[in-house]
């Protein structure tokens, strides 16, 4: 049997890098899971999981230890992934990565990715140190400012400014379909964001993760100029991408990956 070709929605971050979205095509997962769903946490079967991710890691021209996705928690955990991380015995990697909802490198031929179905993939570049960072900002990663402590963390780890970074705002839930109760609502306020510009009252309230994480990223020093913002409303484009709220949370999930491509 022939392997799918993966179908990629794709970024131009810069020279060097390969920054991408999967879409749900080009797979074999079946049903809420179809095609190309490459998360092993979400209830697929196992065979399709390993046939998708085999067959994204042909179309990037990587081994399957090169593509790291870890077990998210909706935290604010970082992992650092050095030349030494490959060192470990496989199972001890998957528990290093356990937990973490950002992951960072510098590590040329490494995929880092993570795992969205509505919440916001962001992903990160500094082309002057050369090094990535994918990360989940779920409404409670938002909330606890993921993205401003992974800018901080890309800085104590690999001396970036700021400034340098380009960035991702991938596809997730838009503001129009991503209605909360009055709690979630609070935790933002409480959280001192500027709900004005990041709320919305219809029938219930509602909250612009986009917009959340674009700001979170200007108020870490990244310029306007560097933040690519996808513009992709996953609960409107579930044909496309995958939707929690859309297709059930029993469902395929997104992979957004960015890759170093080795240099000559």
């Amino acid at each position: 049997m022939l392997m799918a070709k993966p179908v990629l929605h794709t970024y131009r971050m810069a020279e060097g890098v390969t920054a991408f979205s999967t879409t749900r095509h080009g797979g074999t997962s079946k049903g809420k899971y179809g095609e190309l769903n490459i998360n092993p946490y979400c209830g697929d079967d196992a065979d399709a999981v390993a046939a998708n991710r085999a067959a994204l890691c042909a179309l990037l021209g990587i081994d399957d230890g090169q593509l790291l996705l870890s077990h998210q928690v909706h935290g604010t955990e970082n992992r650092l992934v050095s030349t030494d991380f490959f060192a470990l015995p496989s199972g001890v990697r998957g528990m290093v990565l356990d937990g973490a909802d950002s992951i960072m490198t510098n590590v040329e031929g490494v995929c880092i990715g993570v795992s969205t179905a509505d919440c916001i993939p962001v992903l990160l570049y500094d082309p002057v140190h050369r090094a990535a960072c994918a990360i989940h900002a779920g409404w409670r990663g938002t909330v606890k400012r993921i993205v401003l402590k992974s800018v901080a963390e890309m800085v104590a780890a690999y001396d970036t400014r700021p400034s340098d970074l380009l960035a991702v705002v991938g596809p997730g839930i838009s503001v129009e379909h991503f209605e909360v109760g009055q709690e979630v609502y609070e935790q933002f306020e409480q959280a001192a964001f500027d709900m004005a510009a990041i709320s919305r009252k219809l029938d219930k309230w509602h909250i612009d993760l986009p917009e959340c994480n674009r700001l979170q990223l200007l108020q870490a020093g990244v310029n306007e100029g560097g933040i690519h913002m996808s513009g992709i409303c996953t609960y409107t484009r579930s044909d496309e991408f995958f939707s929690a709220r859309r297709l059930g949370v029993e469902s395929g999930r997104i992979f957004t990956g960015i890759l170093l491509t080795e240099t000559v």
